[in-house]
């Protein structure tokens, strides 16, 4: 098997993320995980992996701190695998791909759910990009600048 590129270290936000979640089965464990899975053998029943691929996924995000595992909850020998605040933190980006997806999708009638507020069970509204000030931003009202550089302490 040929080894990726890795982007750990890289300067690009983007990559740095996709560095720890840029994978499919990644990402589906994670939503699967945000969904309430916990245990290795949902995780392959639900997701239909291979052993070995989810083995090293999860240990992926447990590394990279996205998931922890922890005693399982019912007493048993097994560990289960739990969503760090990382983890949560990446349920904007799985509503942001699924509304892109939905947006675009060559068959979007094939896609099985919707995602709703569960208390007023109402669809979930389309996420925006705002500036400070409020107004709705596209990619043409944005630019990069360089970040400022740390200040130094004074002795």
């Amino acid at each position: 098997m040929v080894k990726r590129t890795s982007f750990e270290g890289d300067a690009c936000p983007i990559a740095r993320a996709l560095e720890a979640i840029g994978d499919w089965w990644s990402l589906l464990i994670i939503r699967e995980a945000l969904f309430g899975l916990r245990r290795f053998g949902e995780f392959q029943s639900k997701l239909g992996m291979a052993k070995n691929i989810l083995s090293v996924r999860l240990r992926a995000l447990v590394d990279h701190g996205i998931l922890t595992t922890a005693p399982a909850s019912d007493g048993s020998a097994y560990q289960e695998y739990v969503l760090t605040p990382k983890g949560r933190g990446t349920f904007p980006i799985l509503v942001a791909l699924r509304q892109w997806s939905e947006a675009f999708d060559d068959h979007p009638e094939e896609i099985a759910t919707i995602l709703v507020d569960r208390e007023k069970g109402r669809p979930v509204k389309k996420l925006e990009m705002h500036a400070e000030d409020g107004r709705l931003l596209t990619p043409a009202d944005t630019t990069l600048k360089p970040r400022p550089a740390p200040r130094r302490r004074s002795a």
